[in-house]
Parts: C-alpha cells; sequence; structure tokens
C-alpha cells in the first residue's frame, strides 16, 4: 500500500530480498518526481541497507514500514519495524562480510538514528533536500569524495581543511 499526500510517501512490505529492489524503485521514482533527483543514490542505498538489516534481524516478523517525508530542506527516511530491539554501530573485522550497514548510513546522511515505536522501533536517517537547479545538483560523489582542488599554485586557503578558490563545495552547492 503507497500513500501519497504532498511531500509524503509511505511503503509497507515484508523485508524480503525480491521486496527490497521493488521498494528501493519506489524511493527512486518517488523522489524522481518531487525533482529530488540528487538524492536518489544516497536515499535509495540507505533504505536498501535499513530493509536488509530488518530482514536479517527483526523478529518477530519481517513486516515493516519505509516513509519518506521532505520537511523544509530536509528528506527523511526511516524504517519502522516490530523488533523492539535498537540496532547499533559495531566495528567490523576486515574478514566480515557484513556489519557496517549502519556505519554505512551514518556516513551518507546528515544525521540517523533509532527510537522506540510502539512494539517496535523506527530507524531513520536526514539528507538534505536540495533545491538548486540541475546543473547545480549534488551527486553522491559530492557525499563521498572530496571535491578535487584546481592546483593554484599556492597553499593558501587550505588550512584546517578548508578549501578557497572556484571548484569549493559546502554542503554540495557551489561556492565563489
Amino acid at each position: 500500500m503507497i500513500r501519497q499526500p504532498s511531500r509524503h510517501c509511505t511503503v509497507e512490505l515484508q523485508a524480503v530480498p525480491a521486496r527490497i529492489g521493488h521498494v528501493r524503485r519506489i524511493v527512486s521514482a518517488q523522489l524522481r518526481y518531487w525533482h529530488l533527483d540528487a538524492l536518489i543514490d544516497p536515499a535509495a542505498l540507505g533504505v536498501t541497507e535499513l530493509l536488509a538489516n530488518v530482514h536479517r534481524h527483526a523478529r518477530p516478523s519481517k513486516q515493516c514500514t519505509v516513509d519518506l517525508r521532505v520537511l523544509l530542506d530536509q528528506l527523511t527516511v526511516s524504517v519502522h519495524d516490530e523488533d523492539p530491539r535498537l540496532p547499533r554501530i559495531r566495528v567490523a573485522e576486515s574478514w566480515e562480510t557484513c556489519g557496517r550497514g549502519l556505519a554505512l548510513i551514518a556516513a551518507l546522511s546528515e544525521s540517523w538514528g533509532t527510537r522506540p515505536d510502539g512494539g517496535g522501533k523506527v530507524v531513520w536517517f536526514t539528507l538534505p533536500a536540495l533545491t538548486a537547479a540541475p546543473e547545480e545538483a549534488l551527486t553522491v560523489r559530492d557525499y563521498l569524495e572530496p571535491l578535487p582542488l584546481e592546483d593554484t599554485g599556492t597553499a593558501t586557503g587550505m588550512a584546517a581543511g578548508t578549501a578557497t578558490g572556484p571548484r569549493s563545495r559546502v554542503r554540495g552547492t557551489k561556492v565563489g
């Protein structure tokens, strides 16, 4: 069931592998409809991680709800399931093939968290809902990698992790 009043969308599902890809496509289509194309990749990655956690860990049921909400300049993606156990970030060993999902959520989002909700819990994350023109849009690369700076021939403006010059970016918007 999908409800879509204004800038809010809710999808209810069983968190099984076949449904996770379907929900990722719904999230992508909804963000495209809201003209938030730049958020498609990080939001789809984040919702995939949260649904995979429900699939792996939630008991007694894999039933969950994905909620997308745009309020002011922020997209909040949340997943509610029926398991009351709150997840936590853990340090995965280099040989482990899982255990990095929440660390990934923390890295790609502005903020994230968990909260008890009824007999279950909600895990959520936020992304900046940019309203820039398409040529100014943020890409996943902007979230995950620093922008290469043009070589100006001097080391000025580089102290304390700051950058100056025509290619600097702050929160995905062009500066200068």
